[in-house]
């Protein structure tokens, strides 16, 4: 009677098992999590086109203009954040439209009438916000450099996209910061959460361009415009333009996410004394050379626009018509334009945000 041999794996045939295992794993984790970053790109990307839709709905209602948070003659009533509003208040018998945030659940230890309590950026100091953005030379240590392009969350534009002031359209995927700040909100049942304490509100992850906020003789051009000049010197410097007076429709950015999020470094700049998303102030897009923020431009098409591509199209503008496509010589940002000084490297650029000619610039060159 033969013996029958014992079946089963030698140490040899375990261990080549075991390394196509790791072999193959090895693939296929990168290709995973390119998987992963692609699907929160595309969601980024979805956001915007919702946004999009939204500007289109706003400009149909409201006879061709875009969104605005400021009396379209508010360099009339002063010439700046303190007289003006005073002035208004004084002259129209009511304060300045508010930038409203929402209804939300009265926190503890509020006393007010009824369950409710509206939020709105009403009080001294914040009126700076009803501006598309805070030049330098704004009276009182204005915080410059914000101001409503970073406020698209609002309810004054957000009823065309949504209900919530933290409703996730407004959030990128991967703004890390943002989405940590403002965890526990979405179980909340009013408008408006105060996810950090009654006085914190956390800014969306996409802003506008102020730029094309302002009428387009704010941003004019050095060579046939006139230079940058101070919209509170122009009569009609905070009126909204039309969305019909764009020149560059495909070539003039709309929105655009405003931190570094993709190709990112660091998570958070220390150049910045603590920051908005509880400590923590992202890099903005702007800041660093591989910084490619998802972008949409005015004629509703959405795609990524890199610092790299804006620093070139700018220099090629430059040398052909003499001037950078955005301000690089706005007193008090002198050549620095919008906080290049913290950059991540040598990017030094202010596209989207201070673009030259405002809604009638362009951000990139056609090809």
């Amino acid at each position: 009677m033969k013996r029958r041999l014992p079946t089963g794996f030698t140490i040899i045939e375990l261990l080549v098992v075991v390394s196509i295992i790791a072999l193959l794993v090895g693939i296929l984790l990168p290709a995973i999590g390119k998987a992963r970053e692609q699907a929160k790109l595309t969601k980024s990307q979805a956001n915007l086109r919702n946004m999009a839709a939204a500007h289109a709905t706003y400009s149909t209602e409201w006879n061709d203009r875009q969104i605005t948070f400021c009396d379209d003659n508010l360099s009339r009533y002063g010439t700046n954040e303190d007289n003006a509003y005073a002035a208004y208040e004084a002259q129209n018998g009511i304060v300045h439209p508010p930038m409203i945030l929402g209804w939300g659940v009265v926190p503890d230890g509020y006393v007010s009438e009824g369950n409710f309590w509206a939020y709105h950026m009403t009080w001294p100091g914040n009126w700076g916000l009803c501006q598309p953005i805070v030049f330098p030379n704004s009276p009182k240590g204005y915080l410059h450099g914000f101001g409503s392009f970073r406020m698209a969350n609002c309810r004054q534009f957000r009823q065309y996209v949504t209900a919530r002031f933290y409703d996730d359209v407004f959030y990128a995927p991967k703004d890390k910061a943002a989405w940590a700040a403002i965890e526990g909100c979405h179980d909340d049942p009013g408008e408006f959460c105060p996810a950090g304490g009654h006085s914190d509100c956390y800014w969306t992850s996409y802003c506008l361009s102020p730029a094309a906020m302002f009428s387009p003789d704010v941003m004019g051009n050095p060579v046939d415009g006139g230079g940058w000049k101070d919209p509170w010197e122009l009569p009609g410097g905070f009126r909204s333009p039309a969305m019909s007076q764009v020149l560059y429709a495909d070539l003039k950015t709309h929105m655009a996410e405003h931190h570094w999020l993709q190709n990112s470094r660091l998570d958070c700049n220390p150049g910045f004394a603590g920051g908005p998303y509880d400590g923590c102030q992202p890099y903005f897009f702007n800041h660093g050379w591989e910084s490619v923020p998802v972008t949409m431009f005015y004629d509703g098409h959405i795609e990524p626009l890199g610092v790299r591509e804006a620093e070139m199209a700018s220099s090629r503008n430059r040398a052909q018509a003499g001037y950078h496509l955005w301000h690089d010589q706005i007193p008090g940002w002198m050549n620095n334009g919008y906080f290049s000084e913290l950059a991540y490297d040598w990017s030094n650029t202010s596209y989207h945000v201070l673009t030259t000619d405002g809604i009638r610039g362009r951000d990139k060159l056609g090809d």
